[in-house]
C-alpha cells in the first residue's frame, strides 16, 4: 500500500497515543505536529547516499573502508545458503534454533555488507549481489525467527508479528534503499518498500493505533523493546515520505521506549547481563540517535536523567582487567562494548578517559550501527569531558539491584591481584538465573571461581522447562543447597541486605538469603562476604544456616579451571601463579568434597566443574566458612 497524508489518519494517531485536544489537557512536549515540523521533507537514514562521493571516497581510503570491501568480496565467493521450510520448522519439532539462526545470519548480513561496499567502491559490482539477496529475502515466508514463532502463525501467514530479527532486517533493507536508491533497479525498489511496510511498519502502526493487538514487546521492559523500536524507527525514517507519518513512529517510540528504561534499576544495573546491555541499550542508543538526527537535535532522548546511570553500568560492572561477571544469560568472556562506552563518554560527558581514546568510528563491521558511529553524530565533536572520571576505584555498588564489585587497592605497596563480583538481587530478573548469593572471583585476568553463564539457546531456554538447566537453576551456581533443595524462582526469592560495611581495607556484605529456599524448617540462612584488600587480597564466604529439625546442607564452588584437592579441607583452583588456595572451615562438622562436570551445552563447549561441599550428616545448625586467596 502507499502512504498518503489524510487528516483522519493523523487524528487517529493523536487519539491513540494520548495526544488530546488542548481544551482537554495540556499538550505533551512532543506532539505529532511538533515532531513533523522538525523533520526533513524527505526520508533519510544513517550514513549518506552513495552519490555523496566526498564522504564515501574518504572512507574508502581508510583501513576500515578497505576491510568492509574485503568482507563483501569474501561473501561474493560464498554461495547463499538455502533456507528450506524444513529448516525453519526444526525448532517447532525438536527445539533446535542454532542451524536456522546461522543460515539466517549469513543471508541477512549480506544486505548491509554489499550496500556499504558499493557506496565505498562505487564501481557497480556489488549491485547485482545486493539485488539478488534482496529478492531472496523478500521471498521468504516470514522475517520472524522460528524461535519467536512457536505456533507458526507467521510461517503459515496467519499473523504478521514483529520481532528482533524482522525489525533489524527491515532497518537493513530501508537503509540499503536510502543509500543506493539511484543505483537499484526499480523492480528491487518495488520489492523493498512493500516488504518493509507490510512486514514491519504497517503492523506497528496498526498496533499503536489500536487496530490490532499489540505485540508484547511494545511495552516490555527488556532488550526486545529497544531492539525492535530501533529497527522500526530506523526503517520508518529511511523509507516513509510524509513527515507526519514519520512523526507517528517517533512519537510512539518515545512513549513506549520509556518502558525499556524502567527495566533498569535506578542505579543503572542491567539484570540481563553485560551482553544484553550491549545489545539492548546499544539499540536504545541507535533509536535515540536516529530520532536526534532526524529532528535536527531537537529531541534528545539520551539527555534523560534515567539514561546516565545506565550508561555508567557498562563502565562500573567491570570486575578487573577486562573481566565482567557472567550473571544471567551472559557468556563468560562477554565485555562491555568499547565503542558504546567511547560514544557514551563523549556524548554524555562521563569523563571515561580510557574509552574516550577509542575511536568509535569505523566500517570494518558493515552494519546500520556502523553507519551511525562513522558518519557525523551527536558525539562526533565531543572529544573529552572537562572533568575526568576517577576510574573504576576499589568498588562499584549497585545498591538498588543488590550487586557489589570489589577491587584491590591499586596504589598499595603490595599490588592486589584479586577482585570479585557478588550478587544478591532476586530470582525474577530478566533472563533470570536462580543465583541469589552467587559470586565471581577473578585473579589477574582469570575468573577462577565463577557463574557458568548462559547455555546455548533452545526451546527449553525460554520455555516452561527453563529451570531444568543445571546452569540456569541454582545447581550450577556457587550457592547453598538447603535440605536437598535448590533455589526457587520468583520475586519472593530475594536477598535482604543485613549489613554493608565498606572500608578501604575490606568490604563486608551480609545477605539474608533464606527466602530463596522453600524448605519449611529453615529458620535462618545468612551469607556473609568479606573481601580483603590486605596484601594480595582474599575473599571469605560464610554461610550460617539454622533449621527447626535436622536437615542436610551444602554449598558449592563453580570453575572452568583445574582443581587439585590437597587435603580434606583444602584445595587449589588454577595452575602455577594463576591459582588460588581454598580453605574450608565447617565449624567441626564432617563434610565431603564432590567434584562433577555440569554437562550442559554451553557456547564455549566446555563443561564447568561443580565442587560440592556437603555436610556428612543432617543437623539443626551449620556454619561453613570458605577462604579464598592467591597462592603467590
Amino acid at each position: 500500500m502507499t502512504y498518503q497524508h489524510r487528516p483522519f489518519f493523523i487524528m487517529a494517531v493523536i487519539l491513540m497515543i494520548g495526544i488530546t485536544h488542548p481544551s482537554q489537557q495540556a499538550e505533551p512536549k512532543w506532539s505529532i505536529d511538533s515532531i513533523a515540523a522538525m523533520l526533513p521533507a524527505q526520508p533519510a537514514g544513517f550514513g549518506a547516499p552513495a552519490s555523496e562521493r566526498a564522504a564515501w571516497d574518504k572512507l574508502a581510503q581508510m583501513p576500515d573502508g578497505k576491510n568492509a570491501i574485503a568482507k563483501a568480496e569474501k561473501l561474493l565467493s560464498e554461495p547463499i545458503p538455502d533456507l528450506p521450510d524444513e529448516l525453519f520448522l526444526e525448532f517447532s519439532k525438536n527445539g533446535n534454533r542454532s542451524r536456522l539462526d546461522a543460515v539466517s545470519r549469513n543471508r541477512r548480513r549480506r544486505v548491509c555488507a554489499f550496500a556499504i561496499a558499493e557506496c565505498l567502491e562505487n564501481k557497480g559490482r556489488f549491485i547485482a549481489p545486493l539485488e539478488e539477496i534482496v529478492k531472496i529475502l523478500c521471498a521468504e515466508r516470514t522475517w520472524v525467527a522460528s524461535a519467536h514463532d512457536k505456533n507458526l502463525d507467521n510461517f503459515y501467514g496467519r499473523e504478521i508479528n514483529i520481532d528482533l530479527v524482522s525489525s533489524a532486517l527491515a532497518a537493513d533493507m530501508a537503509t540499503a534503499l536510502y543509500l543506493l536508491r539511484d543505483k537499484l533497479d526499480a523492480s528491487v525498489t518495488n520489492l523493498i518498500e512493500p516488504s518493509v511496510k507490510n512486514r514491519v511498519l504497517t503492523p506497528y502502526r496498526d498496533m499503536v493505533l489500536g487496530r490490532r493487538k499489540k505485540d508484547w514487546w511494545i511495552t516490555t521492559q527488556n532488550n526486545w523493546n529497544a531492539v525492535c523500536h530501533a529497527g522500526v524507527v530506523s526503517s520508518a525514517l529511511a523509507l516513509i515520505e510524509p513527515p507526519q507519518e514519520r512523526a507517528l513512529y517517533i512519537a510512539a517510540a518515545i512513549e513506549n521506549s520509556e518502558h525499556f528504561l524502567k527495566g533498569f534499576t535506578p542505579d543503572g544495573y542491567c539484570s540481563e547481563g553485560v551482553g544484553y546491555w550491549n545489545y539492548g541499550f546499544g539499540n536504545y542508543i541507535t533509536l535515540a540517535e536516529a530520532i536526534e538526527q532526524a529532528t535536527g537535535g531537537k529531541i534528545k532522548l539520551l539527555d534523560s536523567a534515567r539514561v546516565r546511570p545506565i550508561a555508567h553500568y557498562g563502565f562500573h560492572i567491570e570486575i578487573i582487567n577486562g573481566i565482567y561477571p557472567p550473571f544471567a544469560d551472559c557468556h563468560p568472556g562477554a565485555k562491555a562494548s568499547p565503542r558504546l562506552l567511547s560514544f557514551l563518554s563523549r556524548r554524555l560527558g562521563l569523563g571515561m578517559e580510557a574509552y574516550e581514546k577509542y575511536d568509535f568510528a569505523g566500517l570494518s563491521d558493515p552494519t546500520v550501527e556502523s553507519l551511525l558511529f562513522t558518519f557525523p553524530n551527536s558525539a562526533s565533536d565531543n572529544y573529552s569531558a572537562t572533568q575526568k572520571s576517577p576510574g573504576l576505584g576499589i568498588r562499584s555498588f549497585f545498591d538498588k539491584a543488590g550487586v557489589l564489585v570489589c577491587r584491590p587497592a591499586f596504589d598499595s605497596k603490595v599490588q592486589g591481584r584479586l577482585a570479585a563480583a557478588l550478587k544478591g538481587g532476586h530470582n525474577a530478573e530478566f533472563h533470570n538465573h536462580n543465583d541469589i548469593g552467587s559470586f565471581c572471583l577473578v585473579l589477574n585476568n582469570k575468573a577462577l571461581i565463577s557463574d557458568p553463564g548462559s547455555e546455548v539457546y533452545t526451546a527449553r531456554t525460554f520455555g516452561k522447562n527453563r529451570y531444568d538447566s543445571k546452569v540456569i537453576n541454582s545447581w550450577g551456581h556457587p550457592v547453598p543447597l538447603v535440605a536437598g533443595m535448590m533455589q526457587q524462582t520468583g520475586h519472593k526469592a530475594h536477598a535482604r541486605v543485613i549489613e554493608s560495611d565498606f572500608t578501604d581495607v575490606a568490604d563486608k556484605w551480609v545477605l539474608d538469603i533464606r527466602s530463596a529456599y522453600s524448605a519449611s524448617s529453615l529458620k535462618k540462612l545468612n551469607r556473609t562476604f568479606i573481601f580483603s584488600r590486605k596484601d594480595a587480597g582474599s575473599l571469605v564466604i560464610k554461610d550460617e544456616a539454622e533449621f527447626e529439625t535436622p536437615q542436610s546442607f551444602g554449598t558449592a564452588l563453580i570453575t572452568f579451571y583445574k582443581v587439585d584437592i590437597l587435603t580434606s579441607d583444602t584445595l587449589v583452583i588454577g595452575d602455577g601463579k594463576e591459582a588460588v588456595k581454598v580453605q574450608i572451615d565447617s565449624n567441626g562438622a564432617e563434610f565431603d568434597l564432590k567434584m562433577e562436570e555440569i554437562k550442559e551445552n554451553l557456547p564455549s563447549r566446555k563443561y564447568p566443574i561443580r565442587i560440592g561441599i556437603n555436610a556428612a550428616s543432617p543437623a539443626k545448625k551449620f556454619c561453613f566458612t570458605t577462604v579464598v586467596a592467591p597462592i603467590y
